[in-house]
């Protein structure tokens, strides 16, 4: 079982408190986006071992089990994270597997540079997303009915917005939903920088359910990704509560902090509120024009008070275990690779003492028992 050491990340969005609380430290005055725990190569934990990725690396079938090894290779197929949004992430989608193999090909094929600001997919593997609340946490996700959107588009009372509101009363869902955000997103930059700039205005006047896009358009002034974002699903997760982020999904993380877990995975098309690249063909070709709930997901119970996130897909499952005084110690062996997370209270893990923010990673099989009083989040796979 080894401590993890890990790295925090500071995009310009996160959070300057919100991570240094959860771990009992002082600010820096620096934004503290997120907190990588797992053996992505951009930032791997660090053990007593060395990096994670070299412990793995040393004997993959010990750490990992055959299982997993056989499912996933001989790498850990997730990324744990503890996020901390302070103001909103790109607007954005992730491929499924079989496009993110053949868009990550056909980059090799034209010679794109990896690291180039064009390039749309780093590696070829899919991105599935999980967030859990640890604050209230607000968020954008999925596409809400069509004829919603208009109405709140409608409500704005701004002319330029008016011919979106047509398509989206005229055009069966798929149809109204493609060609609005296609229209949106090719638009004359000017026109629609105006365009923005008066629904802002409309938004802070008005407040209430527009409150969220009247801050969106403050963030990001003149971004077509404003009026892109009126088309999704507005949720506000309460602690505890998550949501799964599929692909071809369109979402946004506009506040609060949480626990995120992924597939090892660099893979994302952005449609707004962003100053980086956005490919408009390549993001129509992913996205899921299907409007629907917003999904928000409660742990289920399992056995041996593990609270359980559901989701269907095999390279991570998040569960949480919320042990009050007193409860005797649970038994956490598992045959597949495990990170252990506290984020509330002390909890013990075989030899490790964890208060909030630290972690453990623990390997294929081998003994762990928590005890203690607190909150701890395990990660692993399904194999």
């Amino acid at each position: 079982m080894d401590r993890l050491d890990n790295t925090i990340r500071p995009y310009a969005w996160g959070s300057t408190t919100a991570i240094p609380k959860l771990l009992g430290v002082e600010p820096t005055g620096e934004p503290q986006a997120e907190m990588w725990m797992g053996a992505h190569p951009g930032a791997p934990s660090l053990t007593e071992r060395g990096t994670l990725v070299e412990a793995i690396e040393a004997d993959p079938e010990r750490e990992l089990g055959a299982a997993a090894v056989a499912k996933f290779g001989p790498h850990l197929p997730f990324l744990l994270k503890i996020l901390a949004a302070g103001a909103p992430l790109s607007l954005q989608v992730h491929p499924n597997l079989e496009q993110a193999k053949e868009g990550y090909a056909d980059e090799e094929r034209r010679h794109i540079p990896v690291d180039a600001g064009h390039r749309n997919y780093k590696d070829a593997n899919h991105k599935p997303e999980l967030i859990c609340a640890l604050t209230e946490f607000e968020g954008l996700c999925g596409f809400r009915a069509p004829v919603e959107a208009a109405d709140a588009l409608d409500g704005l009372g701004v002319d330029s917005l008016k011919p979106y509101v047509d398509l989206l009363h005229a055009h069966p869902e798929e149809a109204a939903l493609r060609e609005v955000l296609t229209a949106i997103l090719s638009a004359d930059p000017d026109e629609m920088a105006h365009t923005v700039a008066e629904a802002a205005a409309a938004c802070s006047r008005l407040g209430g359910a527009y409150t969220p896009y009247a801050d969106i358009a403050h963030h990001f002034p003149g971004d077509p990704g404003v009026i892109a974002a009126m088309l999704l699903n507005y949720v506000r997760l309460q602690p505890g509560e998550a949501l799964f982020l599929g692909a071809g999904i369109p979402h946004a993380y506009l506040s609060g902090l949480g626990v995120e877990i992924m597939a090892n995975s660099d893979n994302v098309l952005r449609c707004g509120l962003t100053p980086k690249h956005v490919d408009v063909p390549e993001l129509l070709r992913v996205v899921r024009f299907e409007a629907g709930d917003a999904g928000v997901l409660r742990p289920e119970a399992a056995p041996d008070g593990e609270e359980v996130y559901e989701t269907p897909i095999d390279e991570f499952r998040l569960s949480r275990y919320v042990l009050p005084e007193g409860t005797t110690a649970h038994d956490l062996t598992r045959a597949t690779p495990q990170i252990l997370l506290c984020t509330a209270g002390s909890v013990r893990v075989g030899e490790h003492e964890l208060t909030p923010g630290r972690s453990v990673f623990v390997a294929a099989g081998e003994k762990a028992e928590v005890s203690g009083a607190g909150t701890v989040f395990r990660a692993t796979v399904v194999a």
